[in-house]
């Protein structure tokens, strides 16, 4: 592919990435973002729009210079513990002063910087593209395999092609006041909006804190954040006032409701399922070529929320335990949670350029299918059959 599809390419994985669940922590203050700027001219728009942008190119231009300079890897910053130390305190920050009243935004101080009014698009541009380097989306696997082969200057553009793409959706929003009229802007209802947004921000916080202090903490970190969730639905089914007030609580309840019975009942079947995951090493590797066995390698990390919702689903899945076993398949894990010179050597050999990444290896330890970002059972279940299909098609 020429360089324009990929950059293409690179701009569509962006906006793709504002479905991801790792973007999900920056959402409420884009939205918040958006919502201010109801009611504004064209020229407030457009200055909004501009600095939302800047934010989202600060963060991803600079980011080229060190995978250009520094050979990093897409999702590098968060092998590093302080980064995530840093992020899980700024998530809590802005959730504790959205559940407060205060909305999401930056404290007022923030906007007195340099006189400007336009601190809260810049940090929320800048926000969202942190978020989204723990995880690749649909195309950006594969861009970013293709960049790590290029120049430096072609680097700096397919990850700013990114960046645009990321923004993209909200400068859209911005530019079109007649989507943007019909956010409301006031009401108790939207005040308990911005308190779920709130929540939301903490349990990103809690993801990203847990990755940090490790096992011990999880468990205690999750029960105060279901602790506070609890709180705030009996305080706003309480509270009120109106109709419109108590639907919000109602709908999220409901929501948790499904959610801890669906993972309530997938970590039921996990447990029956569980492969048997052995960690990535050459030895691991020559055995099984020596055994004529075919290999499945997952990629991944503890901050790696895409990486989370695939070992929840896919790999935790019935039939993936059934097609591995049915085919004697070897399944390695190769954890890059904290930097490993040898694994990421690997996931580079492998074309891997950022996780969540899997590859598929035949008996003879030939690459059959490589399978960036998020993927479904039936794509993984193909892929592991015709791994042995196609080396019985060659003998």
């Amino acid at each position: 592919m020429t360089i324009w599809t990929n950059l293409a390419l690179a701009m569509a994985a962006g906006a793709l990435l504002n479905l991801t669940p790792c973007v999900l922590p920056a959402l409420p203050i884009k939205l918040r973002t958006i919502a201010q700027a109801v009611g504004n001219g064209r020229r407030q728009r457009l200055i909004a729009a501009v600095a939302l942008l800047a934010g989202t190119l600060t963060f991803f231009g600079a980011l080229a210079v060190a995978t250009a300079t520094l050979n990093w890897t897409w999702g590098s910053l968060f092998q590093a513990a302080w980064f995530r130390a840093a992020l899980a305190l700024l998530l809590a920050g802005l959730g504790v002063y959205s559940l407060a009243g205060g909305g999401v935004q930056p404290p007022q101080w923030v906007y007195r910087i340099q006189a400007s009014g336009y601190a809260e698009p810049y940090l929320a541009g800048l926000l969202a593209a942190v978020l989204s380097t723990p995880c690749t989306g649909p195309f950006l696997g594969g861009v970013m395999a293709f960049a790590l082969t290029q120049t430096p200057s072609t680097i700096f553009m397919l990850f700013i092609a990114v960046g645009i793409g990321l923004a993209l959706p909200y400068l859209i929003l911005l530019a079109r006041p007649g989507l943007l009229s019909r956010i409301p802007r006031s009401g108790p209802w939207l005040q308990r909006v911005q308190q779920v947004m709130g929540l939301a921000l903490l349990a990103g916080a809690t993801f990203f804190a847990t990755t940090v202090l490790g096992e011990r903490f999880a468990t205690l970190l999750w029960a105060v954040w279901l602790g506070a969730l609890t709180f705030w639905l009996f305080r706003a089914f309480a509270v009120g006032p109106g109709v419109g007030a108590r639907l919000v609580p109602a709908v999220v309840l409901a929501l948790v409701a499904v959610s801890t019975v669906a993972i309530g009942l997938n970590r039921n079947g996990a447990a029956a399922h569980d492969l048997s995951w052995q960690p990535l090493t050459e030895p691991a590797l020559a055995s099984a070529r020596a055994a004529n066995r075919p290999v499945l390698i997952e990629f991944t990390a503890d901050w790696c929320i895409n990486c989370k919702v695939l070992e929840q689903t896919v790999y935790a899945d019935e039939a993936i335990a059934h097609v591995v076993e049915a085919t004697n398949m070897r399944v390695l894990r190769a954890d890059l949670t904290r930097p490993d010179a040898k694994l990421d050597a690997y996931l580079r050999s492998f074309g891997g350029a950022g996780l969540p990444f899997a590859v598929v290896l035949k008996p003879d330890g030939a690459i059959h299918q490589r399978l960036p970002d998020l993927f479904t059972v039936g794509t993984l279940k193909t892929a592991i059959e015709t791994s042995v299909e196609s080396t019985r098609g060659n003998d």
